[in-house]
This record gives structure tokens, C-alpha cells and sequence, in this order.
């Protein structure tokens, strides 16, 4: 009898975990900075494909540097262009990526920190209105060229 209860709580168990795993549907790609000094004329272009345009997804600008980063936020340029579009459209952001109180916001592991930025807000719907393929690229738009200390950049979309 305990044998058979073990047996049947191990596999009532197994599938509740297993059922409980759900894949995260989503893009995330990162690029490596040429010598972690990102130039202005340097664009990593991001291309993937949306196939379904009627749920809402969230972007986020993931960013990786040193903690010798000089500044506390990130100026970029954000262009995408939509399927069957010719045209790139434009975006501006100035991102934070430290307070004088808590310090670096992203996570950190020894002299690297990583911050996984939305450009989407919480409450915001962002939706893509056509099946097809995206491009985005980034652009940094800093006064100091090359901005030194910056080892990766990426873009990661997620269905919300």
C-alpha cells in the first residue's frame, strides 16, 4: 500500500511539474560590441518573424557593460520597419540604467551588469499588425563615440 501511494504521488508530481512548464514564446537576440566600444556608425539590425497579430507582445532593449559604463543611462535610436515597408520608422529613448541611491539597476555578476530595458510600458498594448518579417535596429545616439565599456547589445520581444 505505501509503495503504490509513493508511486502514485511520484507520477501526480512529475505531471503537475511538467504541465506547469510552459515555453515562453519569444525573440532574444544579442550582439557582441567590437571591442566593447560601440560607435555610432555601428547598428545591429534584428530581424524576425511575427505570426501571429492578435495578441500583444512587449519589447525590451537588452544591454550588457562593464562597470566602468561612464554614464547612468543610454540614448538610442530605435528603427523598425514593418513587412512589405521599404521605410524604417524612428523612435528615441533615453533609458536609465542607475540611480544615485541603488546604483546600477540591471543585475550583476562581478564587473558585468546586464539590464533587460522594456520599450514597451507595463500597460501599454503593442501589437503587430501584419504576419510577416520585422527589422529593428539600434542605434546609439550618445555624445561620446565610441561609448566605451559596452559589451553586448539585444533585442528581445515576448508574447505578453
Amino acid at each position: 500500500m505505501k509503495t503504490s501511494f509513493r508511486t502514485l504521488y511520484f507520477i501526480f508530481l512529475t505531471s503537475y511539474i511538467i504541465s506547469s512548464c510552459t515555453s515562453i514564446d519569444l525573440y532574444e537576440k544579442n550582439v557582441t560590441i567590437p571591442g566593447h566600444a560601440w560607435k555610432n556608425s555601428f547598428k545591429p539590425s534584428f530581424t524576425f518573424i511575427i505570426k501571429d497579430t492578435s495578441i500583444p507582445y512587449r519589447l525590451f532593449l537588452v544591454l550588457r557593460h562593464n562597470d566602468k559604463y561612464n554614464y547612468n543611462n543610454i540614448y538610442i535610436n530605435l528603427y523598425a520597419k514593418q513587412p512589405e515597408q521599404d521605410s524604417f520608422q524612428k523612435v528615441r529613448f533615453d533609458l536609465p540604467l542607475a540611480t544615485t541611491d541603488k546604483g546600477w539597476l540591471g543585475s550583476g555578476m562581478d564587473d558585468i551588469y546586464e539590464h533587460r530595458i522594456p520599450l514597451t510600458a507595463q500597460d501599454q498594448q503593442l501589437y503587430f499588425r501584419k504576419k510577416g518579417s520585422y527589422t529593428f535596429i539600434i542605434e546609439q545616439i550618445m555624445r561620446e563615440d565610441p561609448l566605451e565599456n559596452v559589451l553586448n547589445v539585444g533585442l528581445r520581444i515576448e508574447k505578453k
